[in-house]
């Protein structure tokens, strides 16, 4: 089973805003379009991945992942994540309609290949199922089999939300990569000390990060 993921990206100005302490309005942008790239070319080089389509308005992010071969969404609704998620989900269900589909957050710096492979294979043993983040508060992927809708409760515990619209939690060993996204400055320690990408490497090699 190769899966389809979908994966939303606000506008780089708007984006990772309480990373400004860290990064500063400067650098932030470069340090959140950084991580969608990182995140993007793992997802294409999981075995278990298809394609991907992100769904961003951004232009030089678009642009930019196109370059690693993504599939460009302009999110038309610009109603926030959920409705981002929605509407890049029913575009890839117009052209594959029966493909397995993943909602992937574009801040996972981090993010490896094999372990991506490793939830989409436990994933694809349910209906609807999700992988909650490092916090355990939050959701990093959320993973639907052909014909079932996404059906996205993403944003502040959206781990409670997603169990509690009947989504199965995935409880995995080792697949830490996937689950560290990044929205503070401890969470990019934390990223930084799993390894990240080297678009990541690059961007933040100028900051000051607390504790590092």
């Amino acid at each position: 089973m190769r899966w389809t993921l979908v994966i939303p990206l606000k506008p780089l100005a708007l984006a990772k805003s309480r990373l400004a302490d860290t990064a500063g309005d400067g650098l932030r942008p470069g340090v959140a379009l950084a991580f969608a790239e990182d995140t993007v070319a793992a997802a294409l080089a999981s075995p278990a991945v298809r394609d991907v389509a992100v769904v961003t308005d951004d232009a030089l992010a678009g642009r930019t992942l196109a370059t690693l071969g993504a599939r460009i969404v302009p999110d038309e609704p610009g109603a926030g994540l959920n409705a981002a998620l929605a509407h890049g989900a029913a575009v890839v269900r117009a052209f594959r309609p029966d493909a397995p589909l993943a909602a992937l957050n574009a801040d996972l710096p981090s993010l490896r290949a094999p372990e991506l492979a490793r939830v989409l294979e436990a994933a694809a043993q349910f209906p609807r199922a999700f992988l909650p983040d490092a916090a355990a508060i939050g959701t990093t992927l959320l993973a639907v089999a052909p014909g079932r809708a996404l059906r996205p409760a993403f944003g502040p515990d959206s781990r409670a939300r997603h169990r509690a619209s009947g989504a199965v939690e995935l409880r995995l060993d080792a697949v830490d990569s996937v689950r560290q996204d990044v929205d503070t400055g401890e969470d990019l320690r934390a990223a930084l000390a799993l390894g990240v990408g080297p678009r990541t490497a690059a961007a933040t090699a100028r900051l000051l990060i607390p504790g590092q």
